[in-house]
């Protein structure tokens, strides 16, 4: 099995309505029911788009890195396609695991802090 980074933006209405957990607790039920492993999952929450898509200014950006074989990821590829709810999807191949936070939840953890002076 190969490893792979998945990002994921979803349409703001999907966020509103809380369907974002139900749609990536199917996405990781597809994943495992096949063998495959989740190594990280993240919720970066809605974002302003650097450019409108379909007339939408903000999205849900949501990021995952995983372990599945092909038959998976092509399911997993056929789902975002034609899920009207993903305005756009990225798989990146990657060489090992990835299971540190990513840049965006560093930065989010950091923002929390209380500033001392």
């Amino acid at each position: 099995m190969r490893h792979y980074e998945i990002a994921l933006i979803v349409h703001p209405d999907q966020s509103k309505s809380g369907q974002v957990t139900a749609m990536m607790d199917k996405y990781k039920e597809m994943i495992t029911a096949d063998g495959g492993s989740i190594h990280r999952e993240e919720d970066w929450g809605r974002k302003h788009l650097a450019y409108p898509i379909n007339k939408i200014y903000k999205a849900h950006y949501l990021m995952m890195n995983i372990e599945c074989g092909q038959e998976t990821l092509d399911k997993l590829n056929y789902n975002f396609r034609f899920n009207d709810a993903v305005l756009r999807n990225l798989i990146i191949s990657k060489k090992e695991a990835i299971t540190e936070p990513s840049i965006m939840m560093t930065a989010k953890d950091e923002d929390k802090k209380p500033v001392r002076r």
